[in-house]
């Protein structure tokens, strides 16, 4: 027991140290747990143990990540993304497999040939998704095929699982099959051995789609969250065990229970339930893939398997390549699939082992090939950092696009910024009838608006020769919602300048930016979540149970009165900025104080505040 808490404390310490560490440099968390197991692995400090066995129970946090990636996954989420996820996931693994397959028959017989070049078409889910979701790309275009990608090659390992065992030669002597607890389905002819596969994973259609519902009802009428989390647990240990039992993936077992599950409404409450122990369990995992690293046998063989690495990752940066422009997609998008799922994957660990038990490849072979894996999976983070830094390069180099030719004709207003701000305010323009020249400095976003049907035109607002193109000398109104402070400065200055009669409005994001604007002159200044905080805080008002009226007379109250603090605040910002805070807590004390006390104000004095200065009034 002790040796066990020892363990798990160097475990949890290491990642402690170096998750932080490396995310503060830049590497992410993924490469953090890696180079932790390195140092406390056995050819670091030597501070762990038995390294296969802490994998066999790490590997546990796979399978929980992929039940929750399946309970974000509805079934008819499932179908819409059939044609990527069978498509381009089903084109790489074929190819990949191919590819890398082909090479070593020079070397290997057909099937062992055949069984490694399926293992490693696979990449790892583990390490990518995590990486995925840190960067913010799961929900962007490119994001979205990597994942249909990773789903498919998931879900090949169960006819991989099929196949391995029909490709044994009788060469391979490194482990002695052993059966289940229960019974070993190895024993049953091989109809049955299929029949008892499709009985376990019809148990689990039916037991996620009809059962589970009453027994989480009846778990969640106890009030007793622990049970809910036991009960969680429980399905995920029964549905891994049940997998294993009859010679299936545990990962993909739950993956398939996670699926069926996410129309439940206790769907939410799994995920917050399993998601810390997924988390633990995750990091542990890779950092026993860091610690896994044979140093000696990578010392020994450093030429072959030098070869191996830069062989698996050129293949399938090729194969990733041909597979975009097969389904014609953009080069950026390309190139996020080609840097994510350029490695071996977590399964390749279970799939060798596998072979190796039913008599596929030995030890000699598999060794070298798995040390190829880990090291793939290393670069991986590596990879992503250095696709960053070619992004953030492409980025300056858009710059350099020549702008859009503009139609200015009829055109009296400009909008300067077409963010998720910008596209709003734009909608609204153009169901009223007037429709602003649209200008946007990022160039995908104007090619995706494009597509929406949008008339956006890329170029850098800044420039006069842009300006006069888009008729700013005729103009009426120039709109600036754009959210780099210092852009739209320098767009104020630029128009007040050249173009003194053209009217003003501008959208800030803090009261700082809109000190800076008050500057300049700038008198139509919106705060970007103003509006939208004083709407919500109207509904939550009424929610509360206070009156709609009461509610809707108070948020304008508060409108006025901070609108009317703006310009006293904005002198004492400039003149004294050490006395500024102060004032800005007296400003709110009153304002709390007159909302509290104020129940009698003159409604039609604060309706006229609305209308202050509108000569048709």
């Amino acid at each position: 027991m002790e040796h066990f808490l020892l363990q798990l404390f160097i475990f949890l310490a290491a990642a402690t140290i170096a998750v932080p560490a490396a995310k503060k440099l830049g590497l992410g968390s993924v490469l953090g747990y890696l180079i932790a197991g390195i140092v406390i692995g056995p050819y670091g400090l030597s501070l762990i143990g038995d390294i296969k066995e802490v994998m066999h129970f790490t590997e546990f946090g796979v399978v929980m990540m992929l039940f929750l990636v399946g309970l974000e996954l509805k079934p008819s989420l499932l179908w819409q993304m059939r044609i990527p996820i069978i498509g381009i996931g089903g084109a790489q693994v074929v190819l990949s497999t191919v590819a890398i397959g082909a090479p070593a028959l020079f070397f290997l017989s057909w099937q062992e040939s055949l069984a490694v070049g399926m293992i490693l078409a696979l990449s790892s889910t583990a390490i990518v998704l995590q990486t995925l979701r840190e960067k913010g790309l799961m929900d962007t275009p490119p994001g979205r095929s990597v994942f249909s990608v990773l789903l498919f090659q998931d879900l090949a390992v169960i006819p991989m699982l099929a196949l391995l065992p029909l490709l044994a030669t009788g060469a391979a002597h490194g482990g002695e099959h052993h059966g289940a607890g229960l019974f070993d389905i190895q024993a049953l002819p091989g109809y049955l051995r299929i029949l008892v596969t499709l009985l376990a994973i019809g148990f689990i259609f039916v037991l996620g789609k009809f059962g589970s519902r009453p027994i989480f009802r009846a778990i969640a009428a106890t009030r007793v969250r622990e049970i809910f989390v036991a009960a969680a647990l429980a399905l995920v240990v029964g549905i891994s065990l049940l997998m294993t039992m009859v010679g299936l993936s545990p990962a993909l077992g739950t993956f398939l229970a996670g699926v069926v599950l996410a129309n439940s409404e206790y769907r939410h409450e799994l995920e917050s339930d399993i998601e810390p122990f997924k988390g633990l369990l995750l990091g542990i995992f890779f950092i026993s893939i860091g610690a896994s690293l044979n140093f000696s046998l990578i010392g020994n063989e450093i030429t072959l398997i030098s070869a191996l690495v830069i062989g698996l990752i050129a293949i399938k940066w090729m194969i990733l390549n041909l597979v975009g422009l097969i389904f014609r997609m953009a080069p950026k998008e390309r190139r996020l699939l080609t840097v994510a799922l350029a490695q071996g994957g977590e399964f390749a660990f279970v799939l060798f082992q596998f072979s190796k038990t039913n008599g596929v490849l030995t030890d000699k072979l598999i060794d070298p090939l798995i040390s190829a894996v880990a090291i793939s999976m290393f670069l991986a983070p590596l990879f992503f950092i250095l696709h960053e830094k070619i992004l953030a390069r492409d980025s300056a180099s858009e710059d350099e696009r020549d702008s859009d030719v503009i139609d200015r004709s009829g055109h009296k207003v400009i909008l300067a910024g077409f963010g998720r701000l910008g596209t709003d305010l734009g909608r609204l323009l153009i169901s009223a009838g007037i429709r602003p020249v649209i200008l946007d400095h990022d160039a995908s976003n104007v090619d995706v608006l494009r597509k929406f049907g949008f008339e956006v035109y890329y170029g850098d607002v800044t420039r006069l020769d842009l300006l006069e193109a888009a008729g700013a000398g005729e103009a009426e109104l120039l709109i600036i919602t754009i959210g780099n402070v210092a852009k739209a400065r320098a767009l104020v200055r630029l128009c007040q300048k050249h173009y003194p009669r053209l009217q003003i409005a501008v959208s800030a994001a803090d009261r700082a930016a809109i000190y800076e604007f008050m500057d300049l002159g700038v008198t139509v200044i919106k705060r970007e979540t103003f509006d939208s905080a004083l709407a919500l805080g109207c509904d939550v008002l009424q929610l509360l149970g206070m009156p709609t009226y009461e509610a809707h007379r108070l948020m304008r109250l508060f409108r006025r009165k901070d609108e009317e603090m703006l310009p006293e605040l904005h002198r004492i910002f400039k003149s004294d900025r050490d006395n500024y805070v102060s004032m800005y807590q007296k400003h709110n004390a009153d304002l709390e104080e007159l909302m509290r006390m104020d129940t009698n104000v003159d409604m039609e004095e604060i309706d006229r505040a609305w209308t202050a200065g509108n000569p048709e009034e």
